[in-house]
C-alpha cells in the first residue's frame, strides 16, 4: 500500500504523519501538493491522506477553502472509484466540507482550543487508546436523522471516553454530539478523526497507540 499526503498552505502535521507512516510503520509515502491533481500513481488498494493543520489559515470555515483545491478534485473522484482516504483533524473538517463524510466541525463547546492526550474507545473492538488532540473546531455535529443512520449502520470509529472506556459527553475535549471522535462513510473507505493518531505512533514519545488505528483502518502488518 502507498499513502498520499496532500500538503496545503498551512498544513503543519503533514511532516509528524509522513514520519510516522515512513519511519514507524515502514510504508511508502508520497507527498502531493494541493495544487497539482495528478494521482494516477496511486489505485484504489493505496490511500490518499489529509493531515491536521490549518489550511489556508482557516479562514471562513475550517476546511472550507481547502476543499476547492485542484488536488481535492482529484481526491473526490478518487474516493468516488473507491480508493481509501483518510483525514486528521483539519483533514477530517475537509473531508466534512467536501461532502465525503457527512456533518460538521464546529467550534470547541468550551470555546477554548484544546491540545492534550485523550482518550477513545474503539466502537468495533471496544479498546481504549490514549490519542492527543489538538483543535479549536473539533465538536462534531450533524443532524438528527443522519446521525441515526450513521450510529446504526456502525460507522463511528471512535468515542471520546475516560481510561476505563466510559464514553459521557464529560470525557469529551470539544463536546462532540454522542461524543464520536470519528467515523467513515458509508462504503467504508473514506475516514476521518479529529485525534491525532500520527502523533502516537513513536517509541520516543512513549506511545504507540496511534500505530493500532493505522493497523486497524488499513491492515497494516
Amino acid at each position: 500500500m502507498k499513502f498520499g499526503v496532500v500538503i496545503f498552505p498551512g498544513s503543519n502535521c503533514d511532516r509528524d504523519m509522513i514520519d510516522a507512516l515512513q519511519n514507524d510503520l515502514d510504508q511508502e509515502v508520497i507527498t502531493l501538493w494541493h495544487k497539482d491533481k495528478d494521482l494516477s500513481m496511486f489505485d484504489t488498494s493505496d490511500c490518499i491522506v489529509l493531515p491536521g493543520g490549518f489550511s489556508f489559515g482557516d479562514y471562513l470555515r475550517c476546511g472550507a477553502i481547502a476543499r476547492f483545491s485542484p488536488m481535492m478534485q482529484s481526491v473526490i473522484e478518487f474516493a468516488n472509484k473507491g480508493g481509501k482516504v483518510f483525514g486528521v483533524c483539519n483533514g477530517f473538517q475537509i473531508l466534512c466540507e467536501s461532502g465525503l463524510l457527512p456533518g460538521v466541525l464546529l467550534q470547541n463547546s468550551q470555546m477554548k482550543f484544546v491540545c492534550k492526550n485523550t482518550f477513545i474507545k474503539n466502537k468495533i473492538t471496544n479498546e481504549v487508546l490514549k490519542i492527543p488532540v489538538a483543535h479549536g473546531e473539533g465538536r462534531f455535529f450533524v443532524k438528527e436523522k443522519e446521525l441515526e443512520e450513521i450510529e446504526k449502520n456502525n460507522r463511528v470509529l471512535y468515542s471520546y471516553c475516560n481510561e476505563n472506556g466510559e464514553i459521557h459527553i464529560d470525557h469529551s475535549p470539544n463536546g462532540s454530539i454522542h461524543s464520536i471522535a470519528g467515523i467513515t462513510n458509508k462504503e467504508r473507505n473514506v475516514f476521518g478523526m479529529m485525534p491525532h493518531p500520527e502523533r502516537a505512533s513513536s517509541e520516543i514519545l512513549g506511545n504507540t497507540d496511534g500505530k493500532k488505528v493505522f493497523k486497524e483502518l488499513f491492515s497494516i502488518n
